[in-house]
C-alpha cells in the first residue's frame, strides 16, 4: 500500500529548507514471485539500452520536480533536512518539492506522469495497482544502471530490492528490473498503552489474536474504548485486515496468496480474520462511526489514553513519541499458532522513483541516493523514523517505544516473518478491498460476502 500509507489529506507545494544526514541496518523480506497483468503498451525494456550514467550532475542552473507522500511530521521534517542538505551540495540544483497525501497521491500521480511535463522523481506504491501500471505504460525509468553506479545492490538486501521491481512490461512483479528505491523500512504492529491495560487488571500486551480480542473485551467491561480507528481515508481497513490475517494465517500463507502461487480469500484463516474484525465492531471494540473518523483524529485520541490499542504503521512513530502518553505508549506483534516469532504486514516505503521523460536522470539519481543512503538514514532515526536500512550503531533503549519499534523491525524482518500489502495482489485491489472493509465494519456485509468480494477480484486477474 503499499503501502498504503497513512499520511492527512492536504497538499503542500513547497522548496525545501536545506537538510542533514544520517545511518541503516538491514531488513530481510521475502516474497514469492507473483503473477502476471494482462498486456499492454511496453515500457522502457531495460536500462542498458538508455545509455551511459555518471554521477556528474553538471553545473548548469536545474530544478528537479519532486513529488513525495511523506506529510505526516516526522518523515516532513527529514525530508526538509535532506532536500535543504542536498541543495547546499549541489547550489546549481533546486528541488521543487510537491508533496500530497498518499490518498491524493494515489489519484493525481497518474495523470501527471501521462503528461508532457511529469515530474523528475516521484514516489510511487510498489505493486500492480501504481508501479505496475506506471512500468507498463512506460512512465517509469528503470534503475538498474544506477544501482550499479551506486552501489544499491550491495547496500539494500535483495529481497527489499525486488519489491521494487517489475518486468519491463509491467506484467510481472518482482521482475528483473529496478524502478526504484525505498527511504523506510515499515510494519503494521499493535501499539498499546501501559498505563490504560494496566487499570483494567491488563498486566503484559498480547501475544496472539485471540488474546488481543479477549483483552479488547476486559478493556469494553472496564469503560473503556479497546481500539482506536478511523477509516475514513479507507487504506486504514487494508492494515485492519491485513493485521489479523498475519496474526492467523502466517507469512508463507499470506505471501503466497498475494503473490499469486496458492491459497484463495475465501479460505478459513480469510474467513476468520474477516470475522474476528467483523466481531470487533460489532461488540463496540472499534471507535464509534469509525468509516467517518479520519486516521489521524484515532491516532490522536489514543496518543491521549483515551484507548487501549491502535493498529497502524511504524510511519506513526513521531507523533506518537510527542503524544501526551508517550512514555506509556508501547509496540509489538501477534504471533501465530506453531510459529516462534511474530508476523506482522510491512515491508518498506513507497519507491522513490525516476521519470523515463526527465531530462535530468543523473541528478535525479543522485537526489534520490542522498535522501536513502547511509547518512540520510541518520536524519530518518533522529527525526523519529525508521530507515530501510536501521544503522548497527543504532540502539535504543530497552523499554522505549523507539526500542519497541526497532527491535521488532529487525527481529521480525531478519525471520522473513514481513508479510506484504495486501493491496499488492491485483491492479484493483486496493479499492476493492478498502470499499469491502467499510462494509464489513459497518455492519453491511457479512465475513464470508466480504471474501468472497476479494476472492472476484483475484480471480477475475488471475484467469486473465
Amino acid at each position: 500500500m503499499t503501502s498504503p500509507h497513512p499520511y492527512p489529506n492536504r497538499i503542500i507545494m513547497k522548496r525545501i529548507s536545506k537538510a542533514t544526514m544520517s545511518v541503516g541496518v538491514a531488513a530481510v523480506l521475502a516474497l514469492g514471485l507473483a503473477a502476471c497483468t494482462p498486456g499492454g503498451s511496453a515500457a522502457p525494456a531495460s536500462s542498458a539500452s538508455l545509455g551511459p550514467v555518471s554521477k556528474d550532475v553538471g553545473s548548469g542552473k536545474t530544478t528537479l520536480t519532486v513529488w513525495d507522500q511523506n506529510t505526516d511530521t516526522g518523515i516532513n521534517d527529514a525530508q526538509q533536512q535532506l532536500n535543504d542538505e542536498f541543495e547546499k551540495t549541489h547550489p546549481n540544483i533546486t528541488i521543487k518539492r510537491v508533496s500530497r497525501s498518499f490518498a491524493d497521491l494515489k489519484t493525481t500521480l497518474k495523470l501527471a506522469l501521462s503528461g508532457d511535463n511529469p515530474p523528475d522523481v516521484v514516489q510511487a506504491n510498489q505493486g500492480y495497482p501504481d508501479m505496475g501500471a506506471f512500468v507498463k505504460a512506460g512512465y517509469l525509468r528503470p534503475m538498474d544502471d544506477y544501482a550499479e553506479l551506486y552501489d544499491w545492490n550491495s547496500y539494500y538486501p535483495s529481497s527489499l530490492l525486488k519489491l521494487n521491481s517489475f518486468s519491463s512490461d509491467g506484467k510481472t512483479w518482482q521482475g528483473d528490473d529496478l524502478y526504484g528505491v525505498s527511504q523506510t523500512g515499515e510494519l503494521v504492529g499493535l501499539y498499546y498503552n501501559k498505563a490504560v491495560l494496566a487499570e483494567a487488571g491488563i498486566s503484559e500486551p498480547p501475544t496472539t489474536l485471540d488474546e488481543l480480542t479477549a483483552d479488547m473485551a476486559t478493556l469494553k467491561s472496564a469503560g473503556t474504548l479497546p481500539l482506536s480507528y478511523g477509516d475514513v481515508e479507507k487504506s486504514p481497513g487494508i492494515h485492519l485486515y491485513g493485521f489479523a490475517l498475519s496474526a492467523l494465517a502466517g507469512h508463507e500463507k499470506v505471501n503466497d496468496l498475494v503473490a499469486g502461487k496458492s491459497g484463495s480469500w475465501t479460505g478459513s484463516d480469510e474467513v476468520e480474520a474477516a470475522e474476528t474484525v467483523a466481531g470487533w465492531s460489532k461488540d463496540g471494540y472499534l471507535t464509534e462511526g469509525a468509516n467517518g473518523v479520519s486516521r489521524d483524529d484515532a491516532v490522536a485520541a489514543f496518543g491521549k489514553g483515551q484507548s487501549g490499542f491502535l493498529i497502524t504503521g511504524t510511519w506513526y512513530l513521531a507523533t506518537l513519541q510527542a503524544a501526551s502518553q508517550a512514555k506509556d505508549i508501547g509496540f509489538t506483534a501477534l504471533t501465530p499458532s506453531g510459529a516462534s516469532t511474530p508476523v506482522t504486514m510491512g515491508g518498506e516505503g513507497l519507491a522513490w522513483a525516476i521519470t523515463s521523460k526527465t531530462k535530468n536522470a543523473n541528478a535525479a539519481a543522485a537526489y534520490i541516493d542522498f535522501i536513502t543512503n547511509e547518512k540520510a538514514s541518520e536524519v530518518l532515526v533522529k527525526t523519529g523514523n525508521l530507515p530501510t536500512v536501521v544503522p548497527a550503531s543504532d540502539e535504543p533503549a530497552s523499554g522505549t517505544l523507539t526500542g519497541d519499534v526497532t527491535s521488532s523491525y529487525q527481529a521480525i524482518s531478519s525471520a522473513n516473518n514481513v508479510t506484504p500489502y495486501l493491496d499488492y495482489a491485483t491492479p484493483t485491489f486496493y479499492n476493492t478491498l478498502t470499499a469491502a472493509m467499510q462494509n464489513l465494519t459497518a455492519g453491511q456485509s457479512t465475513p464470508e460476502q466480504f471474501t468472497k468480494t476479494l476472492q472476484d477480484d483475484y480471480s477475475g486477474f488471475t484467469e486473465k
